[in-house]
């Protein structure tokens, strides 16, 4: 099996000859009947795109992206959304697809939709219609591809989206407790596509159409494969272990020829017990060199990749599962980042690198595609709760680089801003004035993943080519970031002139660390686009955790609570910040949630709304919690411990520090103050945390005390 590496000239997205069934035009909704289908004109569907979530034609939400995208390519496409997974019965409504089923769980993980960080059933499901629970099943994206494997056994399968993104290698399961494999073999689906995929996904629906197999299809940027051996022609960087012999030179010659198929990567002569059986195909063997050697030799990047730790070693080796995750995210820029490979038996999961970011130009094609931007008509006056939360807001950007260990857009995404033009997003925000129904004039949001990150990158093309960084803001803002904010503040500005919109409101999260770099920013956010309140996430308060999370430190809080009050009262305006903390994150003791929440008492903070840490999959976090080490510095078996919070009734206890004056929790932080011998921290002082608790003046099953019967006998009688 002879490979060879992608092709590195990026085809702009919209260069593609449209495929011959444009001539049936744009669907005003892509259909989810026959009847739609028949309206239209269709015999069939080129795709059919099957998802969690109700559909919205809308740019929020992925599978309208997805549909508008390849309808865009010319291809007719269908949605099955929300179907009953019980039998494949639903799975044929539209017919079999004539190229390929696309296959995601929708805007969220399946799990995480499904599951509160307790690992309570939720009983509301936003992306529904009426917010009704259980119209999606656990582990979606497995439990869809089968059942349209089982409709149609010889139609392609292209699974996507966050859930089939976060569990492209082999993953630690918060739910199950255990890792698991790449959803890729799990879900039996033929080529799984991560990140924001609109690259990927037209290449592979084209070559489809051009009648080649997905087999053929083992090099786009962006994907994930399943293979049975590596391909040839390729050097092997060997990233099995994380502890070498101290002695390189007494280690085998590292251009010896070695068949991957039967021999170990492993350089200390050990056999793995899980390398495959040799085919029947010779397979050309690779050169293998040695992690520790490999920045020795001048390797071509374009034929290179790096073999993980494999599933086997991973599932029994939680310090090997941290390693892995650290190479994974070290290899996360589109611009340096190298083929990584995961043995899974008798397989090779075979993930290319993440795909080129979309040119502004791009994403203006994207947002400014065809949409309804409203629920499909078949939903009638049903309410659809994560529409009504976005229906007037506009994403003006992708990506972040924050590089937060807890946060799955930095998997996802990836942490190279992509801007969208300001025209593109002026028409858009016109568009919703005209379009939207019972528009009042309020935008509610001009964001992304980080609301303040829009036009921001490295200031040098070669250097952000070369960058290996995991955060661009973390230790300290990197002094290659440009952070000046003129182009948001001025897309503020031009955004509140446009007739019709009387207030345009920012709501998704700011990096405020960012944000103190540019007061003439800060000062226009505060006087013309907080409503009174500003949502902003601080996490923590102590450094310990702090550094888990690779958060600043409380002191740019400090510094921006600063420039937020003093810009709100040269405005004549009485505003106040809204911070979010998480409770139980890795690296936390309970003396941090103490101090955590006496600094929310200093503060006078009472938060109603707080989170428990939520290990969501491939994050850095998850791999600490897992793991109990630190895969943000190099992982050895004698590294640096990281604290570990897993029983529940001990989460609860952390969590219960961030509401420290509900007297419900009072009992809960009282006994846990006791067990870390800090009872001085219980009592009606104001530097104390919760009340004593307060002695009955009749003690129980006893007679009234003389002062109680006292009080009785001058009370009144009627």
């Amino acid at each position: 099996m002879t490979q060879t590496a992608p092709d590195q000239q990026v085809r702009p997205l919209f260069s593609y000859p449209r495929y011959w069934a444009e001539c049936f035009g744009t669907a005003p909704y892509l259909p989810m009947s026959r009847a739609e289908m028949d309206a239209l004109g269709w015999d069939s569907c080129d795709v059919i795109l099957v998802t969690g979530d109700a559909y919205v034609d809308h740019p929020s939400f992925g599978m309208a992206v997805v549909g508008r995208m390849l309808e865009a390519q010319g291809f007719r496409v269908g949605i099955i959304a929300q179907p009953d997974w019980k039998s494949a019965h639903p799975f044929k409504v539209l017919g079999k697809p004539n190229l390929f089923f696309g296959v995601t769980a929708g805007n969220m993980d399946s799990m995480i939709n499904g599951y509160t960080a307790d690992l309570r059933i939720r009983t509301d499901d936003a992306y529904t219609p009426n917010g009704v629970a259980g119209k999606r099943p656990d582990r979606a994206v497995i439990v869809y591809s089968q059942r349209c494997r089982e409709a149609y056994y010889d139609t392609p399968i292209v699974i996507g989206g966050i859930e089939a993104s976060l569990r492209r290698i082999a993953q630690y399961d918060y739910w199950s407790d255990k890792v698991r494999k790449s959803v890729l073999i799990d879900s039996n689906a033929d080529i799984l596509l991560y990140g924001n995929a609109e690259r990927a996904l037209v290449e592979v629906a084209h070559q489809i159409a051009a009648g080649h197999s997905l087999a053929e299809m083992t090099h786009i940027r962006g994907t994930a494969v399943l293979l049975d051996a590596v391909p040839t022609g390729w050097t092997e960087i060997d990233s099995t272990r994380i502890d070498w012999p101290s002695k390189i030179d007494t280690m085998p010659n590292p251009y010896e020829y070695k068949d991957p198929e039967t021999q170990s990567c492993a350089t200390d002569g050990s056999a793995d017990n899980d390398t495959a059986t040799p085919g029947p195909e010779t397979v050309s063997p690779v050169r293998i060199i040695p992690m520790p050697l490999h920045r020795k030799n001048d390797l071509d990047k374009e034929t290179t990749y790096i073999r993980l730790p494999s599933y086997n070693k991973v599932k029994n080796d939680p310090a090997l599962y941290a390693h892995a995750s650290r190479v994974l995210h070290q290899e996360s820029n589109p611009h340096n980042a190298r083929v990584l490979v995961q043995k899974h038996d008798t397989k090779e999961i075979w993930v290319n690198q993440p795909p080129i970011p979309l040119e502004t130009d791009e994403m203006d094609g994207v947002f400014d595609l065809p949409y309804q931007r409203r629920p499909h008509p078949s939903y009638g006056d049903a309410k659809i709760p994560a529409y009504d939360m976005i229906k007037t807001s506009v994403n003006i950007m992708r990506g972040c680089f924050g590089g937060c260990t807890f946060c799955s857009i930095t998997e996802h995404e990836g942490r190279i801003i992509q801007s969208r033009s300001e025209e593109s997003i002026l028409r858009e925000i016109e568009q919703i004035r005209d379009q939207v129904p019972g528009f009042t004039g309020t935008i509610s949001d001009l964001g992304g993943p980080t609301a303040n990150m829009y036009r921001l990158n490295c200031k040098s093309e070669k250097i952000q080519k070369n960058c290996r960084r995991l955060s661009c803001v973390y230790p300290t803002i990197c002094q290659h970031l440009d952070t000046d904010h003129k182009h948001t503040t001025q897309l503020y500005r031009k955004a509140r002139m446009i007739p019709g919109i009387k207030r345009v409101a920012i709501a998704s999260g700011l990096r405020y660390d960012l944000a103190i770099r540019d007061p003439e920013y800060v000062e226009e956010l505060v006087t013309h686009h907080v409503g009174g309140y500003l949502k902003i996430a601080p996490e923590h308060s102590e450094e310990n955790t702090l550094s888990k999370m690779m958060k600043p430190s409380i002191g740019s809080y400090d510094a921006f609570k600063e420039m937020f009050d003093r810009f709100s009262k040269k405005a004549g305006k009485v505003q106040y910040l809204i911070p979010y903390f998480i409770a139980a994150h890795p690296g936390t003791e309970n003396e941090d949630m103490l101090n955590l929440g006496l600094w929310l008492k200093k503060n006078k903070f009472r938060p109603d709304q707080v989170q428990t840490f939520y290990p969501s999959p491939m994050a850095l976090a998850t791999a600490m919690y897992h793991s109990g080490k630190n895969p943000l510095k190099k992982v050895t078996y004698k590294s640096e411990r990281v604290s570990i919070v897993r029983e529940i009734e001990q989460r609860r206890v952390q969590k219960a520090f961030l509401r420290y004056h509900d007297e419900k929790n009072w009992p809960l932080l009282r006994q846990a103050l006791k067990d870390m011998g800090r009872e001085d921290m219980i009592g009606d002082g104001p530097h104390q945390l919760v009340p004593a608790e307060k002695k009955s003046a009749r003690p129980a099953g006893g007679r009234p005390t003389a002062k109680f019967a006292a009080k009785r006998m001058q009370k009144p009688r009627r």
